[in-house]
């Protein structure tokens, strides 16, 4: 086994990694859950569209809170105890939420299984983030996939208990296989970062932080906003995709197809973003991503026949799947290992709330305008405000890296 600086990008930080992912596909599932048993729920409670889709709304807000908090506390008490911890939430929220009477006791326990389903997403790229200094783009990037991964594995498998169990039957698997699963595998992640790998990591992040010449408060004020706007413009096609193909003439399942098309070429685009950022480093990567996300969008606009908007579909996934994790990968560029987990969750917190705010806007506009044109070109204008922010990034780094003494 290796030791001190060493253990960066070693053999052991590739085996955590994996463990990090496994722990992904298993406490995302929480994020899925909702979107299966909806129908499900709603034929039980007798209840609208729009009430049953208030444990989604719930679940993001608990998620978005979940990456901050968690965050802290990985940075607090370590990988291993923060995840247990979220294992311990999880199974609570799922336990409750098959005994749940009503969907508004539904939502509110959809919203603590959010916050215990963020321990898969920004807490776990921060701690990966720590063991890795040549490869952190990709080993990042392969941890977040685990987030798409749940949902493309989750509903194939739980369609079999909700059919011969119901949708309780559903969450009581799930409570099991959280203790089952996420508890042991953070049992492995219990070694801590060699002081000398952190201070050699640190000594990267510290010098490229005095480039910029940005404090850290400000420079996360900056990724937040950044990460608002780039969600906000990302939302518009994911949310509402399937509307969109139903307003031109197609059906719901068509829309659906797209929306699958985007979560395959976002994990193709995750991965690839990973291998770009090992490369250029994290600003240009997320900058990349959101020039081809603009891109995509202005697409949409002419967009109308079957095979135009699959083509589109299929730029847009390729184009933002890795924007997200490529901030994580931008936080530990400029700031220290032991402020990790704060830090990525804070700007992942934000491209939550992002997404949210996105979602909700895009429909409001649709209102308003009776076509979703005008929410197309509000998501551009989102997406040019990220794409500044990080040209003041990268030109204030490059600026002061030019700079005579």
């Amino acid at each position: 086994m290796t030791d001190g600086a060493d253990i960066l990008d070693s053999q052991y930080a590739w085996a955590r990694m994996t463990v990090s992912l496994l722990i992904a596909v298993i406490c995302s599932a929480g994020i899925w859950v909702i979107v299966l048993i909806m129908p499900a729920v709603q034929a039980e409670f007798g209840v609208s569209r729009g009430d049953v889709s208030l444990p989604y709304t719930l679940t993001m807000i608990g998620f978005a809170l979940g990456n901050m908090g968690i965050g802290r506390m990985v940075d607090a008490v370590g990988a291993t105890k923060a995840i247990i911890g979220a294992g311990v939430v999880l199974c609570t929220g799922f336990v409750l939420a098959a005994n749940s009477g009503s969907v508004w006791v539904l939502s509110l326990m959809q919203m603590i299984i959010g916050f215990g389903a963020a321990a898969g997403f920004g807490p776990l790229m921060a701690d990966v983030s720590q063991w890795f200094l040549r490869r952190r783009g990709i080993a990042v990037a392969i941890t977040a996939s685990g987030n798409y991964l749940s949902g493309a594995i989750w509903p194939l498998i739980l369609s079999g208990v909700l059919e011969d169990y119901g949708w309780r039957g559903v969450y009581w698997v799930l409570a099991a296989v959280t203790v089952l699963g996420m508890i042991p595998l953070a049992l492995v992640l219990k070694r801590k970062l060699p002081l000398a790998a952190a201070a050699r990591s640190d000594e990267i992040s510290q010098s490229r932080a005095r480039a910029a010449g940005i404090r850290p408060g400000a420079l996360m004020i900056l990724l937040g906003l950044a990460g608002i706007g780039c969600c906000v413009a990302m939302s518009m096609p994911q949310v509402h995709i399937v509307s969109f193909c139903v307003d031109l003439g197609y059906s719901a399942g068509i829309g659906g197809q797209m929306l699958s098309l985007m979560l395959i070429c976002g994990v193709i685009s995750r991965l690839a973003s990973g291998f770009l950022a090992d490369w250029l480093g994290g600003v240009k990567t997320v900058l990349i991503g959101s020039a081809l996300q603009c891109l995509a969008l202005f697409l949409y606009l002419p967009a109308g026949g079957l095979v135009s908007l699959y083509l589109v579909s299929a730029i847009f996934g390729l184009a933002q799947g890795g924007i997200v994790p490529s901030y994580a990968v931008v936080v530990r560029e400029y700031m220290p290992s032991e402020e990790a987990g704060r830090r990525v969750g804070f700007v992942l917190m934000m491209t939550i709330l992002g997404m949210a705010i996105g979602g909700w806007m895009s429909g409001w506009i649709y209102d308003l305008t009776g076509d979703y044109g005008m929410a197309f070109i509000n998501g551009i204008l989102w997406n040019v405000l990220n794409i500044a922010i990080m040209l003041v990034i990268l030109m204030r780094t490059r600026t002061r890296v030019a700079a005579p003494a």
